[in-house]
């Protein structure tokens, strides 16, 4: 039986410049505005000024966090007329981020009477 590149454990699975790229992503995702804005796009695209409204930070704000974002592959622009809106396009990001806010949720419940 052959065994695939899932077969191997995580640590085995990345070269030391794709451990470096994952490590980044990470950190990207640990700015609790970053991560805020990550979640406004998991469901839905939605614009800047939308994501602006909805989390109360400034245009300029959310501008300058998608633009890394989007460097760093977590969401994606879809321009749509003479607007632009963010998505995450990406299912594996989606899962973990699903899961990891599942996971939370259910810990916050775990601690309630």
């Amino acid at each position: 039986m052959q065994k695939g590149p899932t077969s191997k454990p995580a640590h085995l699975r990345l070269s030391e410049d794709q451990t470096t790229e994952l490590a980044d992503m990470f950190r990207l995702m640990s700015d609790p505005s970053r991560l805020r804005i990550i979640l406004a796009c998991l469901e839905t695209p939605t614009s800047v000024g939308d994501m602006a409204t909805a989390l109360a930070l400034s245009p300029s704000l959310v501008s300058h966090h998608l633009r890394l974002l989007r460097a760093g592959r977590l969401i994606q622009a879809e321009r749509r007329g003479n607007r632009v809106f963010y998505l995450i396009t990406d299912e594996h990001i989606r899962r973990v981020l699903s899961d990891m806010v599942d996971h939370v949720a259910e810990s916050e419940g775990d601690l309630e009477p």
